[in-house]
């Protein structure tokens, strides 16, 4: 690739950043998902009881690690890429003679890096709680890849449209945690009245998680074709409106 040392550059940076400080970016999110699997899988599961054919542990670890990569590679690039723009290294990439889609893959790199690294994390600690089985190993990587890279490309549209530090911290708060909390992690929407069902489908973490639980499981409550289709398209547009927004400059050039 003739931008192969650019590419390689910013994914240089973005990982080193994060491994850098790994107290803050890593530890954090490992402590958060034992405490889920301690409260919710062996407090509250055992009350529970079976879920789907499985035990009630069995059945959220797929949609709790999922959940963890969806955080942390959003995260990485919103607080990241907003940095620069604060400090305004950006621009030193503007002018650089570097394409624009270099610019985003790199920053993509970064956040999908640290969205993986904090869910094979949050898969060992799981192991203390469940025994893991993989079902279909191929649809468990290309969904938790593709995840991190469309969260990784909304953390920097959020980050381009960001103003000051509070509005990184909107979208996690307002939109990805209620979406995430009702996404199918907790519960199979088998259990929920049908219009609470075809509601749930408009929530496209639905997709990823339940795409997640068919690798891990090998059961879904959403077909699977269906499932990468929503997954492809939301990248493609991601990728798009975040082209768009590092072309025109837009919050980027002061």
């Amino acid at each position: 690739m003739k931008y192969r040392i650019a590419l390689q550059s910013i994914l240089y940076k973005e990982t080193n950043r994060f491994l850098r400080i790994w107290v803050q970016t890593l530890v954090p999110p490992a402590i958060t998902m034992t405490l889920y699997f301690v409260i919710f899988g062996a407090l509250v599961g055992s009350r529970i009881g079976d879920m789907g054919g499985f035990s009630y542990m069995e059945f959220i670890v797929p949609g709790l690690i999922m959940m963890a990569v969806i955080t942390n590679s959003y995260s990485n690039v919103a607080s990241s890429f907003f940095s620069a723009k604060f400090q305004r290294n950006v621009e030193e990439l503007l002018v650089a003679p570097v394409p624009n889609y270099i610019i985003v893959l790199g920053y993509m790199g970064g956040g999908v890096a640290r969205g993986l690294l904090v869910g094979f994390i949050v898969t060992l600690l799981s192991l203390f709680f469940v025994d893991i089985q993989i079902h279909h190993a191929l649809v468990l990587i290309s969904t938790v890849v593709l995840t991190a890279m469309l969260f990784s490309l909304a953390g920097l549209i959020n980050a381009v449209y960001a103003k000051t530090f509070d509005d990184i911290s909107i979208i996690p708060t307002f939109v990805l945690t209620p979406l995430t909390y009702l996404g199918g992690v907790f519960y199979s929407l088998s259990l929920l009245p049908p219009f609470w069902q075809g509601v749930s489908q408009i929530n496209p973490i639905v997709y990823m998680v339940n795409a997640f639980r068919y690798g891990f499981l090998g059961v879904s409550d959403v077909h699977l074709g269906l499932a990468f289709g929503v997954i492809l398209l939301f990248i493609a547009a991601f990728f798009g409106i975040a082209m768009n927004l590092i072309s025109s400059g837009r919050g980027l050039r002061s």
